[in-house]
């Protein structure tokens, strides 16, 4: 089940984010108690410690990028969101492959940027800053396919 919502959550928010350029908390807020009602139901208080330590972990590894003026606070509640879906050990995975995608598109949009200005080309707001729903959205996949938080 956790599943299944950590991937409509995602394919919803990447959706939206390429779209609207907006995460919305009225897909993040289901979602979120979605997973504290999962796990407190499986495992009682401890698993909405779970829940909770997931959340505090996904807000915490992107809040200094967000008070940095690097990203939305849609993307803080996203990396939150899945924290709290899949527990702590999972996010910080996630991250790490997240960071990893981000950077890699990064350094392909700096190149194409570099291409483009040199041929005159002003470029378009994909160019100036990208929404980083997207490597959030692979990073979690990728940390899905490999165990993520499994050790």
């Amino acid at each position: 089940m956790a599943i299944l919502l950590l991937l409509s959550l995602t394919a919803v928010c990447v959706w939206t984010d390429l779209s609207d350029r907006k995460i919305y908390n009225n897909v993040l807020l289901p979602v979120l108690a979605a997973a504290f009602l999962l796990h407190g139901l499986q495992a009682g208080l401890s698993g909405f410690g779970y829940s909770f330590l997931g959340l505090f972990t996904g807000l915490g590894l992107l809040i200094i990028p967000y008070l940095l003026g690097g990203m939305g606070a849609g993307d803080v509640k996203l990396l939150g969101v899945i924290g709290a879906l899949m527990g702590p050990a999972f996010v910080f995975d996630a991250f790490l492959y997240t960071a990893l995608t981000g950077g890699l598109i990064a350094l392909v949009i700096v190149s194409i940027r570099g291409r483009l200005f040199r041929a005159g080309w002003n470029g378009d707001r994909w160019l100036k800053a990208f929404p980083y729903g997207v490597p959030i959205a692979i990073g979690t996949l990728l940390a899905l396919m490999t165990g993520g938080g499994t050790g």
